[in-house]
């Protein structure tokens, strides 16, 4: 597995990178933004661990770009940022994880593998070919999302989010589910992550098609289904 650690304290960096190492992952490691998105954009990476405050360019940024050049590599937070506000941030814009310092190494190294798996396991689901909700279709192997044949642009996490509200279409899900199994977080009520990547989505697949299928179910969570009119 090989990683990508853009970190510009240099000491944080060698200890990450000497343990990730000693774990037997391959780890590039660079020192500032612009190095971190030029290899993030021309290499394929397991996964990316970035700081936010970094000198050139920022992670938000970086993962930004990433994002529009449809380069889906799992990144992961790891920054001082704390504020509530910083982590919803940060996986609103697509990261699959938000550590914040100071950490143990030894949670670093579980969430870095729990995101792998998670990766692994997404990849495994692609012996399905497609899945169709009325005139939504998933298409797995071209990665790509239309309804009543126009193209719908996602994110990675919108993806994965779609995905598992249509492999389990009829079923209410809960916030608390869904953030486990598309986010892989414990689920915290102050934050509206779930609320917002939902309101986005429906947006998306819902807000210009006169049929919806994308339902709230209050107090319990959320249904993707095709319903018909009595």
């Amino acid at each position: 597995m090989k990683l990508l650690l853009v970190e510009d304290q240099t000491m944080a960096a060698e200890y990450i990178a000497k343990g990730l190492t000693e774990n037997d992952f391959v780890v590039d490691v660079v020192h500032n933004g612009i190095d971190g998105l030029h290899l993030l954009l021309s290499n394929d990476y397991d996964l990316a661990i970035l700081d936010v405050m970094l000198p050139g360019i920022d992670g938000w940024k970086i993962i930004e770009i990433t994002r529009q050049a449809e380069k889906q590599t799992p990144i992961m937070f790891l920054t001082a940022l704390d504020d509530v506000e910083d982590r919803v941030r940060g996986l609103e814009l697509g990261a699959e994880d938000y550590l914040v310092k100071p950490f143990s190494f030894s949670e670093l190294l579980a969430r870095v593998r729990v995101i792998l798996r998670r990766q692994s396991a997404t990849l495994s689901v692609l012996e399905e070919n497609y899945l169709q909700v009325g005139d939504l279709v998933l298409d797995f192997i071209k990665h790509k999302v239309s309804r009543n044949n126009v193209r719908i642009e996602l994110t990675q996490k919108e993806f994965l989010l779609l995905s598992l509200l249509m492999r389990r279409s009829g079923d209410v899900l809960s916030r608390t589910v869904l953030a486990e199994q598309v986010w892989d977080m414990n689920f915290d009520p102050e934050t509206n992550v779930i609320d917002v990547a939902i309101r986005r989505l429906r947006n998306k697949i819902d807000d210009d098609f006169e049929e919806k299928l994308l339902h709230t179910i209050r107090g319990a969570g959320y249904v993707l289904e095709l319903r018909t009119s009595c």
